[in-house]
């Protein structure tokens, strides 16, 4: 007895897909999309990091602008100092960012101040104003945005 196959159908079997390609083609599909998803997540985290640093920056600069604008004259008549450590206590605030839902960061700014001497002899001419801004978030952290600058006598 003799078989014949046609050729007819073995060209429509052909069209179709097994089942190893289809496992194959959804895998990298999946593998694709999946990656998408977290450059989305990984992308809005770094988001939110940027914006809770830029929102320490301008605690930490506002605190810095409270020590420019303590009256320092140690050669006036009486001499005045207000800028000291002691006037400048260190402060737990939130950072002021849109966050949704309840969360909000904290940010500890601490103030030190220390008085450089030009010369042994003389009064200090010169004070070191240093600020940090110390910040987490998302169980990360600590971050700290630390500001220094110098302030002579007014």
């Amino acid at each position: 007895m003799r078989i014949r196959h046609s050729d007819k159908l073995v060209g429509r079997a052909s069209l179709g897909f097994t089942l190893a390609e289809v496992v194959i083609s959804v895998a990298i599909a999946g593998l694709g999309i999946g990656g998408i998803v977290w450059g989305y997540i990984i992308s809005a985290q770094r988001a939110e990091w940027s914006t809770c640093s830029a929102a320490a920056h301008v605690m930490a600069m506002r605190r810095l602008e409270q020590t420019r604008a303590a009256k320092w004259d140690p050669f006036g008549y009486p001499p005045v100092d207000e800028l000291v450590t002691s006037n400048f206590p260190q402060k737990i605030e939130p950072l002021d960012v849109p966050l949704a839902g309840t969360t909000t960061v904290s940010a500890t700014n601490t103030v030190t101040i220390v008085s450089l001497y030009t010369d042994l002899n003389t009064e200090p001419a010169l004070k070191a104003v240093r600020v940090d801004c110390v910040w987490s978030i998302m169980s990360r952290g600590p971050f700290t945005n630390t500001l220094l600058t110098y302030r002579t006598a007014d």
